[in-house]
């Protein structure tokens, strides 16, 4: 296993610098430093002085990739592409590009705990209810309840997420007036300004999750060690935990590590509209700011994580099923 993991560092090492350089090039052609500080200041008349000030206060003012008076090994430590995307890989994240040009890295640790208030608890409950309700329908295989529970998820999943915001806050929050409609807090009022987001997000994966899981678990209640199991008498709901759960749980950790950077990146959507201050809703205002130095940020911390998930996911196979070998 060893051997393995260590060529899977190596492979995530070398798609995180080719995602970093990618992100580097396209975002340098598509705008130069000028441009990004005509966007910044704002105003069609900038003048030339106000954008080498902007350059300078945030460190534009340099050359791209190689100083040309040094004719480009010399200084590279003096370029745009190291302290802009090398940094990156010691955790330099360096100040926003936009007028206030706070500090990212502050912001990413402040606003961390946030987004993982909200994703986790969604985590949690997408997982136990999506996986409840698709058991539920594999013991009514067959049957109107199964039919039915099959018409609500394929109904669910066509309906965007956006519909189920705007739904539950005039619903939930305007007319009832349960939950504030957006805000958030610290202590003990935390929890009024969660639940209807985190409810709302575990609706919007519900019917694509459950439909999923519901068709792992026909697919292994057909196999022969279940008909082996229930000749030796066992019952309909033990062969549904202690077998076709056990044997499915494979496809739904792929599931949940496909999920696990949201828990510290953050919801865009939901924080957004739930005025909730996590990454997410950072990262929402960066694209509307286009503020360019967060949102490269938040697209290598994003691969960092993808990465480091589905190299956990790789050790949890061999945890919850002993016939997977890594090798």
């Amino acid at each position: 296993m060893g051997a393995y993991l260590v060529r899977r560092v190596l492979y995530g090492f070398l798609v995180l610098l080719g995602v970093n350089l990618f992100t580097f090039f396209l975002f340098f052609t598509v705008n130069t430093p000028d441009d990004m500080a005509r966007l910044n200041i704002g105003g069609k008349r900038v003048s030339q002085d106000q954008i080498q000030k902007w350059k300078a206060e945030r460190g534009y003012d340099k050359p791209l990739y190689f100083n040309e008076k040094e004719q480009g090994s010399a200084k590279l430590t003096e370029t745009i592409f190291w302290e802009r995307s090398v940094s990156l890989f010691a955790l330099k994240f360096g100040r926003a590009d936009g007028e206030a040009g706070g500090d990212i890295s502050h912001e990413i640790k402040t606003r961390m705990v946030a987004s993982f208030l909200l994703a986790l608890p969604t985590l949690i409950l997408t997982v136990l209810v999506t996986v409840s309700f698709a058991l539920l329908l594999t013991f009514f295989r067959n049957t109107v309840v199964d039919f039915w529970g099959v018409v609500l998820c394929v109904a669910m999943l066509s309906i965007s997420a956006l519909f189920y915001i705007i739904v539950g806050q005039f619903f939930f929050s305007k007319l009832m007036k349960l939950f504030p409609i957006s805000g958030f807090s610290t202590g003990i009022d935390l929890v009024k300004f969660l639940v209807l987001p985190v409810v709302l997000s575990m609706l919007a994966r519900l019917g694509g999750d459950a439909r999923l899981n519901r068709a792992m678990f026909l697919e292994e209640i057909s196999r022969d060690y279940v008909r082996t199991a229930r000749a030796k008498g066992l019952s309909e709901i033990a062969v549904l935990f202690k077998h076709v759960l056990k044997n499915a749980l494979i496809p739904i950790i792929t599931n949940i590590g496909a999920y696990l950077p949201y828990v510290f990146m953050g919801s865009l959507v939901f924080e957004s509209f739930f005025g909730i201050p996590g990454l997410g809703s950072y990262v929402i205002d960066a694209i509307g700011g286009q503020d360019f130095a967060i949102v490269r940020t938040m697209v290598f911390i994003g691969s960092v994580l993808y990465i480091t998930s589905y190299i956990l996911i790789d050790i949890l196979y061999t945890v919850v099923d002993p016939r997977v070998r890594l090798a």
